[in-house]
């Protein structure tokens, strides 16, 4: 049975460290720590399954702090319950190099399952978590031998259940029934600007009632009383995900602040804190903890590891029934690749039959998935046309996730952030398709996963004017650019099915951030590799596809379907007497991580004649072709006509090439006598 006066010496040990961390940084969100404690003291210290001394215990139960301004309600729980999070690193919120910035962010801190803070993608990446537990406990539970089975709960707020993201992933989790996820809607009716009724008057309930969501509140956030029993009612059935509508006041305790927008985010400021400490009796020094309070919180310690014990011991018994599934789930937690997955991916397509990239890419992914059993994925209602669908791997649905091909609907940023989620979770390698054109749709998932270092692989199809009659709306011009200037972010565009392959291959295999395959609609030559070097060295990024001299006068630069262009029109400057050398270029950042000796010599620093041709923005390419060189590309919108007739009108040919190679020489010949 709860003690009330403990239970409240807790919950303000959580407030005041989060005050007095955001008072001393003088800069942060206190309001919504002060008002939130309650439930979630109640959640960490009853229900919440995790083990403080080993964060990485595959069958914990998943939290995320959606509301990830409130980040100091989260570093006071993990240094309150003994995480390696120390009172010196709370007393350094937001400084250079502390382990307390001003959001979560994955990797920094110990207990941090995800990077929040933009509104609404923790929301979406707690239903990545929960659909990846559902997948794993019906690859590997057994009769007999529950070997994954845990929760995955959130605190969210306001802002999260305004953004768009949030309404695509909750519909979607109600249509899948994730009775496992479990969130607590912190309700405070305040946003930056002031009350939420500025802008916000929706019924809630009735939202995610639609959606599927069991509901359970209003209630009153700060009783633990009442908090204790809507979780108790949520953990006793997993027929659907649930809503805890939790009403609370946003800087509780605070004299003229609380209830307020100015309580949200600015510190209270001292008097204000004063006050605050003074109306709800605490009486410690900044930054203490009460001896009971530190006690009672460290016994998560305790209890963490009794519970990672049994699952140990469970686990051991497991092992010795099923041994194959057990090394099989190490693997897979671990996101380690099976032995001799991409034997065989050599040489798939014969050069005799012009094939788009994406259904290389659709080949590709299959073989692969054969022998990868965590490839997983799906595309936003367009799987036809992006040719990701694994055969025969069945679809994920409501009790049935033993499948492999995710039906997202038309919701590519919940897609995103659910990708991110299935990957943070761990397990899963997660990929996500859709037209290139629609990657703006997703965004901030992309990243963030990229923040996080997470292995998603996005899979864009249509990546050009190419797509044709479809029309400019359609056509990307800026989104390869857009892509190539997320930091850790790996784009590969492959110039041919053989390239596709390798592509495939190395966003498998990488495990420090996301990789992004742009692939071609119209059908592309397969380059007879008799001829030309093998495609391996598309893991160089850029490689000699073919010259005319080892001393060329020229170097043609090319990405994707504009490759087999460069070659044509570099064989036609060589009837002319120029030496020409192609460059196929797939990876910007792939060719960027080369050791310099290996770029010097694919593109010579002697040589400054150099062009330059993407099917895309021209912006960027100096960084190749120096201030010497021309670029061919776009910078317009495209327009509906016939493929062939779109790139013929937008100057994307050969014999453009050959005229800007050409005026390229001429310029450097006229600076050279002059």
């Amino acid at each position: 049975m709860s003690d009330p006066v403990l239970d409240r010496l807790c919950i303000d040990a959580i407030r005041f460290l989060s005050v007095d961390a955001v008072e001393k940084a003088k800069s942060g969100h206190p309001g919504a720590p002060m008002g939130a404690a309650p439930m979630a003291y109640v959640l960490w210290d009853r229900f919440l399954r995790h083990n403080p001394a080993e964060t990485a215990w595959p069958d914990r139960d998943r939290f995320v702090l959606s509301a990830g301004h409130a980040s100091m309600l989260l570093y006071s729980l993990l240094h309150l319950t003994g995480y390696q999070l120390s009172l010196d690193e709370i007393k350094r919120f937001r400084q250079i190099g502390s382990r307390t910035p001003g959001h979560p962010e994955y990797g920094e801190i110990p207990g941090v399952e995800v990077t929040t803070g933009p509104l609404g993608q923790g929301f979406a990446n707690g239903v990545g978590m929960a659909i990846a537990e559902r997948m794993l406990a019906q690859r590997f539970n057994r009769p007999g031998h529950t070997i994954v089975d845990h929760r995955t709960f959130a605190i969210v707020s306001d802002g999260d259940l305004m953004e768009g993201v949030a309404a695509e992933a909750a519909s979607l989790a109600g249509h899948l029934k994730l009775g496992k996820l479990i969130y607590l809607y912190d309700d405070n009716k305040v946003s930056i600007e002031g009350g939420t009724t500025l802008a916000f008057t929706e019924d809630v309930a009735a939202r995610f009632r639609s959606y599927g969501w069991r509901v359970l509140g209003p209630l009153d956030g700060m009783d633990t009383a009442q908090v204790d029993a809507a979780l108790r009612e949520a953990t006793s059935s997993e027929d659907r995900p649930t809503l805890i509508v939790c009403r609370t006041t946003i800087g509780y305790g605070a004299p003229t602040k609380a209830g307020l927008n100015v309580a949200h985010g600015e510190p209270l400021g001292a008097e204000e804190a004063k006050g605050a400490k003074k109306a709800l009796g605490w009486e410690h020094p900044e930054f203490t903890v009460p001896p009971q309070a530190a006690a009672h919180m460290r016994l998560a310690l305790q209890r963490g590891a009794a519970a990672m014990q049994d699952w140990n011991q469970r686990f051991h018994a497991y092992r010795a029934a099923f041994p194959a599934e057990a090394a099989q789930l190490r693997q897979a937690v671990h996101g380690e690749l099976p032995p001799g997955w991409d034997v065989g991916l050599d040489s798939l397509f014969p050069p005799d039959k012009p094939l788009a990239t994406r259904e290389a890419g659709s080949q590709a992914l299959n073989r692969i998935a054969a022998k990868v059993p965590a490839l997983a994925g799906g595309s936003a209602d367009l799987a036809p046309s992006t040719k990701t669908l694994i055969k025969d791997g069945g679809d994920i649905s409501a009790g049935a996730f033993g499948g492999r091909n995710f039906h997202f609907g038309v919701r590519e940023h919940a897609m995103g952030s659910i990708c991110n989620g299935l990957a943070r979770h761990g397990g899963v390698i997660p990929y996500a398709a859709t037209f290139l054109i629609f990657s703006d749709y997703m965004r901030p998932p992309m990243r963030l996963a990229a923040m996080m270092r997470q292995r998603v692989i996005y899979v864009f199809t249509h990546d050009s004017i190419g797509v044709g009659e479809d029309g400019p709306t359609h056509q990307p011009v800026e989104q390869l650019m857009g892509l190539r200037s997320v930091p850790n972010m790996v784009v590969i565009r492959p110039a041919d099915a053989t390239e596709t392959v390798e592509a495939w291959k190395l966003a498998v295999a990488r495990r420090d951030g996301p990789t992004a395959l742009v692939l071609s609609r119209q059908n592309l030559p397969v380059l007879d590799r008799s001829i030309y070097p093998t495609a391996s060295s598309v893991k160089h990024g850029a490689y000699i596809l073919w010259e005319a001299s080892p001393d060329p006068d020229l170097i043609i630069i090319a990405t994707g379907s504009e490759v087999s262009i460069a070659l044509d029109a570099a064989k036609q400057l060589q009837a002319q007497g120029v030496a020409a050398r192609v460059v196929s270029m797939p990876s910007w950042e792939l060719f960027d991580a080369q050791p310099a000796d290996y770029r010097e010599r694919v593109l010579p620093s002697r040589i400054r004649a150099r062009v330059s041709i993407e099917a895309g923005a021209k912006v960027g390419w100096e960084r190749y072709i120096g201030l010497d060189g021309g670029a061919i590309g776009l910078s317009t919108f495209g327009t509906s006509a016939p493929a062939k007739d779109v790139y013929e009108h937008l100057g994307i040919t050969a014999s453009h090439l050959v005229q800007q190679a050409q005026a390229v020489l001429h310029r450097l010949q006229r600076a050279k006598v002059s």
